[in-house]
């Protein structure tokens, strides 16, 4: 298999389900963030089965700027799928990833872009949550729960701002429940990771895909495949190449 080579800059995966209010708000964002960089940037929005009007509200926005794509997957396959198909598809040598709700800010893109020297992940942390206390609650336990599992030091890892080079990205063998493990995986491959505070904002438009059920008890569950992932990873560089 030959090396697969990255064009320059980033590449935003926004993974989504059932977001058609948010899109309008969600693609001008985009655009006024990407006017306003000099990165070299394209967006991929992967739509996880949605079943209101988000894959027509797509198929229009992404004829309208030419740096916006999208891929639709068949059915719902839930938010770890969404984010490993963005990774698989992506083409430049950095991969972000943020939710559609726009609690984040892609302007915060910048910030992370400006860190990135000597790290394979630089990831937000939500300071100051714009949250219910139910909401900020049931993450700082499971983020608390999972560090002690992990290791990894990361404060924040539910927060859906991240970038991470892609050729580390496509080397996470993702599973349902890992994308809240995206750092520790990272730590696997032995790569280094960074912490950055970002802003948070209030949801405006839609609603909200978790509860407290699977902001609890999926967390736990998922460390205990992650315990098992990490005794059996594998992991190996190549020394020198000579093929065809």
């Amino acid at each position: 298999m030959r090396r697969q080579t990255y064009k320059e800059g980033l590449t935003i995966v926004i993974p989504l389900y059932n977001e058609e209010e948010s899109l309008h708000r969600l693609a001008k964002s985009l655009s006024d963030f990407m006017n306003s960089t000099t990165i070299p940037v394209d967006v991929l929005f992967v739509n996880d089965g949605s079943h209101d009007g988000s894959l027509e509200k797509l198929q229009k926005i992404c004829k309208q700027e030419d740096k916006f794509n999208f891929i639709s997957l068949i059915k719902n396959c839930g938010l770890s799928a969404a984010i490993k198909a963005g990774f698989d598809h992506s083409k430049r040598e950095w991969t972000g990833y943020m939710d559609a709700d726009l609690q984040t800010t892609p302007e915060d893109f910048k910030v992370l872009w400006e860190l990135r020297q000597g790290y394979a992940l630089v990831t937000g942390i939500r300071a100051k949550r714009d949250d219910s206390w139910i909401k900020r609650f049931s993450s700082r336990f499971a983020n608390g729960f999972r560090r002690m599992f992990t290791k990894d030091g990361i404060l924040d890892t539910g927060c859906p701002l991240k970038i991470i080079r892609t050729e580390v990205a496509q080397r996470i063998p993702m599973f349902k429940g890992l994308h809240r493990f995206l750092p520790a995986m990272v730590l696997l491959q032995e790569q280094q990771i960074h912490q950055v505070v970002v802003r948070h904002f209030p949801r405006e438009e839609g609603r909200s895909k978790f509860n407290m059920a699977n902001r609890l008890l999926g967390p736990l569950s998922d460390c205990f495949a992650f315990l098992w992932m990490k005794r059996k990873y594998i992991n190996y560089e190549v020394d020198q190449r000579f093929y065809d």
